[in-house]
């Protein structure tokens, strides 16, 4: 039971008269013998003495009618609909008459009476204590002073044993779980459905219960001390309104009242009806008035339910735990100012309450605040980094394990910031933790490599990852790694760029893109490179140019014969892979900087670069080499034995041998004029006659055989050419007989009409047509006859071409453009003369030249 006089009181309703407006502010004054109110639908409604139901509208313009021929004794408007029932008596010694009236409708000015029925059966005349009407028009009830009414016996549950005066009952609203009032003298019970509710010890004698927007009104009667002392019974009762708060423990208003009629709520206020016809008005004051009376007094807690019950917003509250929170830490208790300030997360700037708690002595209030920060999510990285340093300077690993472990779903900070900060403050377990935790794969190896030099873990995590990550992780701790764990990290690598363990597959590294992590550790590169050409051939190029670039580097500072001849075996091995046909001067480049001879003269042979091949062992003085050069590449390029004779021209040592043998090449394949062979020799002093004695005499024997075969084909041409002018002269004056007897095309006996040409060749005529080109051409003789037409006529052409060249070159500015020029028209290109004529061609061929006039004055004979 709570006592009232404990509870404090506030005056959150302010009392005026409602007056009336245009008048000079008068009060309302409503008519005598008023003696039933209620109210809804927008008007106060009151029944009085005489029968007369009286409105008064919001615009206080005061309207009535009659409706019973006595009196009026109880009004219920309902709220749903605009339908008032009355009970009243319209005459003496009957019982009292129900009527409804239809608000919106009218009859005679008056409202609509739709229905009029007695309010208790029989004739003995009873007085009716109450009545209310259920909204949907279904239901009424009816009391009698009596009891007995008129509803039928239903199963109930007796709560209680004791009841209450008339009008000192109410229903509470749907806040209040629809509880049932009922007052006593001494108290006030609530009732639910099933069991009795809390009981609260309001003294006084109540006349009148209300309920309005959660507040229990209550107007209890009391006697004047004057009357009392005086002995005036007569003396007006003075009353007490009270407006209870039962949810926050208060009293809201109280004032006294003369002779209440009834309390009244409409129009989003409590109205009072006073026998003297005076309406009085209280108005709730707005929320935040009522706040500050509470603030004055640091009923921070009150304030705190009242705000709540009143439905204050966020914003609204949030500045109520701020004040009380100030309040508390004025007063030093800040443990409670922190739970205030905990409960303005997400309103106040958390930088308000952390300003208050830097003190170290706060620290644990501070960490407090930081961690529901945190857990609302509204924390930054200096709260994250704040927190963390909270934990760490009270040396608390347990929360700080249960912090960073606490959120498995959804993270409250900031991981990165947490993980920095943990890593400063030297709690690396819980660093890596985070980092391994939220995939934050950068911050885990930094931690293992460069904090606790845990290389093994680190690299066995990298192995662990997906193959994006570890391919962009081994590119940035590869280094650092192979420094400590070469193996271990090499053979990391070759499964990164070769059979990376990943769901999927199919992704293999660049291994190219790795090589320079090998920089201090040659041998593992070389594993790492000779694992890559072994498992995949189409490795990129850095991979073979790199491998044979060490490889080089080996044989070079390899002292051992058997090692070395090994690793040039390499060497050779790798370029003769084919891997350098696209990359060749890289590979000559590594070759020649570490004076790989062999593999030198491999890409010199592989690349026809045979002059440089005789010039690198010119360079070398190696002379037998020169000589196998020669031989080797001397039908690709003749050149060469011209070089090497202009070699050992040079030479001053004795290079006899090496002469005659270039000689007898030069000789054999008649490479150079002998003068230019003896201009060549005279540079050198050791070069005597008697080394190209015999090349002399050979050269002079072979000019004198050819000078003799030239006679000879001189002569042969002298008699070639008085024959074939012998039969000119024949075929020009003596008839020709055609003798032929087959067709020279079908091989079959010639017959009538046939085609005959001087030539000697006969056809039949239809052979002809099918096969001759044009009808004065021999088709057997017309191949040949045309090569050597366009071969005259190429003569003739390039005579005329050159003629014009002296010509343009005596007169020209620029007598190379003028070469050069003609270079590109071909004009120096080798001519073939017709007596140049292959071999096995016969002789009718070679004497073509001669047979040009007869081939012009060829006629066909038919």
């Amino acid at each position: 039971m709570a006592a009232y006089l404990q509870w404090r009181r506030f005056v959150f309703f302010e009392k005026e008269p409602v007056r009336l407006s245009g008048e000079g502010g008068k009060a309302l004054t409503l008519p005598p013998g008023l003696t039933v109110c209620d109210s809804g639908r927008g008007s106060l409604l009151f029944g009085d003495m005489t029968g007369q139901i009286w409105f008064l509208p919001r615009s206080l313009q005061l309207s009535c009618f009659q409706a019973y021929k006595l009196r009026v004794t109880h009004l219920h408007q309902l709220k749903q609909h605009n339908i008032l029932v009355s009970v009243g008596e319209d005459e003496e010694g009957v019982n009292p008459v129900v009527k409804v009236w239809n608000l919106e409708k009218r009859d005679g000015g008056n409202p609509l009476c739709t229905r009029i029925f007695p309010a208790i059966p029989g004739n003995k005349p009873t007085v009716v204590s109450c009545i209310t009407v259920h909204e949907n028009l279904n239901f009424m009830a009816i009391g009698r002073r009596r009891g007995g009414g008129l509803q039928k016996d239903y199963p109930y549950t007796e709560l209680d044993s004791h009841g209450c005066g008339l009008r000192c009952s109410a229903l509470t609203d749907p806040s209040q779980d629809m509880q049932f009032v009922v007052a006593g003298n001494e108290c006030v019970y609530l009732y639910q459905s099933d069991e009795r509710g809390p009981c609260f010890a309001f003294e006084g004698q109540k006349l009148i219960v209300h309920w309005y927007r959660g507040y229990l009104v209550i107007v209890s009667r009391e006697r004047s001390d004057f009357a009392v002392r005086g002995g005036d019974n007569h003396a007006p009762e003075r009353q007490t309104l009270t407006v209870y708060d039962l949810g926050n423990k208060l009293i809201a208003y109280s004032c006294f009242l003369n002779d209440v009629v009834d309390v009244l709520a409409e129009w989003g206020s409590l109205y009072v009806l006073t026998r003297d016809g005076l309406l009085h008005a209280l108005h709730e004051k707005d929320t935040q008035t009522k706040l500050e009376m509470l603030f004055k007094k640091n009923l921070y807690v009150m304030a705190i339910s009242l705000a709540k019950g009143q439905h204050l917003d966020s914003d609204g509250l949030s500045e109520i735990f701020r004040q009380y929170g100030d309040h508390l830490y004025s007063k030093g208790d800040h443990d409670g100012a922190i739970q205030q300030y905990i409960r303005t997360i997400g309103k106040l700037e958390p930088s308000y309450v952390i300003r208050k708690f830097l003190d170290a002595q706060r620290i644990h209030n501070l960490t407090a605040y930081l961690q529901a920060l945190h857990l609302q999510s509204l924390a930054n990285a200096d709260h994250t980094t704040l927190l963390l340093n909270c934990y760490t300077k009270l040396k608390d690993s347990a929360r700080l394990e249960g912090f960073i472990k606490a959120s498995e779903g959804e993270v409250h900070f900031d991981v990165e910031i947490a993980i920095k900060v943990l890593r400063q403050a030297g709690y690396h377990s819980h660093a890596l933790y985070l980092a391994e935790k939220h995939a934050h794969h950068e911050w885990y190896l930094k931690i293992q490599l460069e904090d606790i030099k845990n290389f093994q873990e680190a690299l066995r995590y990298i192995g662990r990852l997906p193959f994006p990550q570890a391919e962009s992780n081994m590119k940035c701790y590869g280094k650092i790694l192979m420094s400590h764990v070469p193996n271990e990290t090499t053979q990391l690598l070759n499964e990164l760029c070769t059979d990376f363990p990943q769901p999927g597959g199919g992704n293999r590294a660049n291994p190219e893109e790795y090589i320079p992590i090998f920089a201090n550790n040659p041998c593992e590169l070389k594993t790492f490179l000779e694992h890559m050409t072994r498992v995949q051939s189409d490795s990129p190029q850095g991979v073979y140019d790199t491998l044979l670039e060490l490889r080089l580097q080996n044989w070079a500072h390899e002292n051992d014969p058997q090692a070395k001849r090994q690793l040039q075996n390499d060497a050779m091995t790798l370029l003769k892979s084919g891997r350098f046909k696209n990359v060749f001067d890289k590979a000559l480049v590594l070759c020649q900087m570490h004076n790989f001879q062999k593999g030198v003269l491999y890409l010199y042979e592989q690349g026809k670069l045979f002059q440089q091949i005789m010039h690198y062992h010119m360079q070398n003085d190696q002379y037998q080499e020169v000589i196998e050069a020669c031989k080797l590449y001397g039908e690709q390029e003749s050149c060469l034995w011209e070089q090497a004779l202009s070699y050992f021209a040079r030479k001053e040592e004795d290079c006899k041998e090496h002469i005659a043998t270039v000689l007898r090449h030069i000789e054999s394949k008649n490479l150079m004029p002998p003068l230019l062979v003896v201009q060549t020799l005279a540079h050198n002093s050791t070069a005597t006659l008697s080394v190209i004695r015999d090349y002399l005499i050979n050269k002079m024997q072979k000019l004198s055989q050819q000078s003799e075969e030239d006679e000879r084909t001189v002569h042969q041409y002298r008699e070639e050419t008085a024959r074939i002018r012998q039969e000119i002269h024949e075929l020009r004056n003596s008839p020709k007989i055609f003798q032929k007897t087959k067709c020279s095309i079908c091989s079959s006996g010639l017959e009538l009409p046939s085609v005959h040409f001087l030539c000697g060749h006969s056809f039949h005529q239809h052979c002809f047509e099918s096969y001759a080109e044009s009808d004065s051409d021999c088709p057997t003789c017309l191949p040949e006859n045309r090569q050597v037409l366009d071969m005259i006529r190429a003569q003739e052409e390039k005579k005329d071409l050159y003629d014009h060249f002296q010509h343009q070159l005596k007169y020209a500015n620029d007598g190379f453009s003028v070469v050069a020029e003609y270079f590109g028209r071909g004009v120096f290109n080798k001519l073939t003369l017709i007596t140049d004529a292959p071999a096995g061609r016969t002789a009718a061929a070679k004497d073509a030249g001669l047979q040009r006039d007869l081939l012009i004055h060829t006629r066909r004979n038919v």
